[in-house]
């Protein structure tokens, strides 16, 4: 079986409900700690063997092409030290772009990489899920359960049926510890029609196949969800959920995306003192 090297990143969103901020930053450009959302998952894909990396922006992300590309007013910084990681991250990835100039969903970016995928599987990555396990990241294990299944994988994990009326959720079938066979998936289906809590979480494995799935799944609102493609796929060829390990933050949601900055600095050099500084917080409250 051929190894995976390619990763998709849709980012062409608008961010609205970070606005006003996202008037002039793109959301995946929000910082965790000091470095932006995309810095992490561009991160997960070059350690998880995936260098060949297309994202997907729009025309007000000149942001993204700044921070992985050549801008010159840094270029007189560039042996500065702390500029050491991004620059190593770079050396290991080939980064392009395409535009999504028209905003009518993802399943609508993804078909934006029928000409870099070719007949290859590759990863999907949604720009605003972000996922901690550096032992073994998530895209990594996505790409070794399709070698052991040969199928479209879904990234999952289970979600409080409070939560998971926002995410897609999947009908199973047949599980085998961390796997599931995935019957179906419903795009945010009411809380009383929930079919399990087993919730996709911006990662797949697609194979090709998926472009034609897209051209034959319905709009919604003059919308097209990549979801509703895989669930064409589940029900002709079979789709295996994969239940990952990892600490996933919705940076799409303010609370996530605060959740996410504290943990991550708390793992960071500043880790003990922002300890200290909180439980001394958390005793004045």
């Amino acid at each position: 079986m051929k190894k995976i090297t390619k990763a998709v990143i849709p980012a062409a969103g608008y961010g609205s409900r970070f606005l006003p901020v996202t008037k002039a930053v793109p959301k995946e450009m929000l910082a965790i700690v000091d470095r932006p959302t995309l810095h992490y998952i561009v991160e997960e894909a070059a350690e998880s063997g995936l260098t060949d990396i297309l994202i997907i922006i729009n025309e007000g992300k000149d942001a993204v092409n700044n921070y992985f590309g050549d801008n010159p007013l840094y270029e007189r910084l560039k042996s500065h030290p702390n500029l050491a990681e991004l620059e190593n991250l770079l050396a290991r990835a080939n980064i392009t772009y395409t535009y999504q100039h028209v905003l009518n969903g993802n399943g609508a970016a993804v078909q934006l990489a029928k000409d870099f995928a070719g007949d290859e599987p590759f990863v999907v990555m949604f720009g605003d899920d972000l996922i901690y396990n550096p032992q073994n990241p998530c895209a990594k294990q996505l790409t070794e359960a399709y070698y052991k299944t040969g199928k479209t994988i879904l990234g999952v994990q289970e979600i409080p049926p409070a939560d998971a009326v926002k995410y897609g959720v999947v009908k199973k079938g047949k599980e085998e510890g961390r796997f599931c066979e995935v019957k179906g998936i419903i795009e945010k289906p009411a809380i009383d029609k929930l079919p399990s809590t087993l919730c996709s979480l911006g990662r797949f494995l697609l194979k090709p196949n998926i472009f034609d799935a897209l051209e034959r799944a319905p709009l919604k609102n003059n919308e097209l969800y990549l979801t509703d493609a895989i669930d064409i796929i589940a029900k002709e060829e079979g789709v295996v959920a994969y239940n990952f390990e990892g600490r996933r933050y919705d940076i799409g949601d303010k609370f996530g995306f605060m959740q996410a900055n504290i943990e991550y600095g708390l793992r960071s050099p500043y880790g003990q003192k922002l300890k200290a500084y909180l439980e001394n917080l958390v005793g004045k409250l």
